[in-house]
């Protein structure tokens, strides 16, 4: 079924993030610009956590912070998961689904290499899945490409 790094050299590689001490009203603004449903809070070089649409919703909606003075840190989940490149998509999607989480960071040799989105993995599972119905069509009514 394929790697992480399989969805990854198809997406992308690009993670946009930003610092912990960003405002909520920031990262809102860049998720927006960027369609976006997460970020991943840098603490320098190092991923200090992530900061999601349901950390809005939970942590500054439902508790009426105010977004423009309330630092993402405060707000963000800490406790990360990381993938690295060489698992499988099948436990990458395990792992998505016990945790019950939409977005996860893939980090290669200590170094943040990609961020995978639910979204990401199904779309590399669908194509994977067109291919092998393609494949066996053609194989049952004879037909192969030339």
């Amino acid at each position: 079924m394929g790697r992480v790094a399989d969805i990854l050299a198809r997406k992308g590689t690009q993670v946009h993030t930003l610092p912990g001490d960003a405002t909520v009203f920031e990262a809102i603004a860049k998720m927006v610009e960027h369609n976006l449903g997460s970020l991943i809070i840098q603490d320098g070089d190092l991923v200090a956590g992530i900061f999601t649409e349901r950390d809005f919703l939970r942590r500054v909606a439902l508790e009426q912070r105010d977004p423009r003075v309330t630092k993402v840190r405060e707000v963000m989940t800490a406790r990360l998961l990381f993938l690295d490149p060489n698992r499988s998509v099948e436990e990458c999607m395990a792992i998505m689904t016990q945790e019950r989480i939409r977005h996860i960071p893939v980090l290669d040799e200590g170094r943040l290499a990609g961020l995978l989105s639910i979204g990401d993995v199904v779309k590399h599972v669908s194509d994977e899945r067109e291919v092998e119905v393609k494949h066996l069509t053609n194989y049952v009514t004879g037909k192969y490409p030339a």
